[in-house]
């Protein structure tokens, strides 16, 4: 049983920086496979980033290349986002994704994910 918490999100300008977290929580640990996710009002739940068990190998979607970086530490049992040059078109809930099988961070559907978090919102003003 994986269960997430994310923080991090708030209200920011644009070309400005956020780091998002996303903890397991007590007694839990992350999944191999660990992944963000966002999902605008009115639109479908999209495919940010992932990242597979070691923390080397990463994906992501075409848009936040260059931009945001996902990272973890399974020492503390957290996933990182770092999004930087912000866009108001970043706006959306993100949410932390996991799964058990690592190779699965190379999936971008939300089907292939397990466990999902609460959802922190990100709110990126023009």
């Amino acid at each position: 049983q994986v269960q997430l918490v994310e923080s991090g999100g708030g209200l920011v300008q644009t070309g400005g920086s956020l780091r998002l977290s996303c903890a397991a929580a007590e007694r839990t640990t992350l999944g191999n496979a660990m992944a963000w996710f966002r999902q605008a009002p009115g639109k479908e739940r999209e495919f940010v980033a992932s990242i597979d068990w070691s923390g080397i190998r990463t994906n992501y979607v075409d848009s936040v290349k260059g931009r945001f970086t996902i990272s973890r530490d399974n020492a503390k049992n957290t996933v990182y986002l770092q999004m930087n040059s912000l866009k108001p078109e970043d706006t959306a809930l993100y949410y932390c994704a996991a799964s058990q099988t690592s190779s699965i961070f190379l999936k971008t559907q939300p089907h292939e994910y397990n466990y999902w978090g609460q959802g922190t919102q990100v709110t990126v003003s023009s």
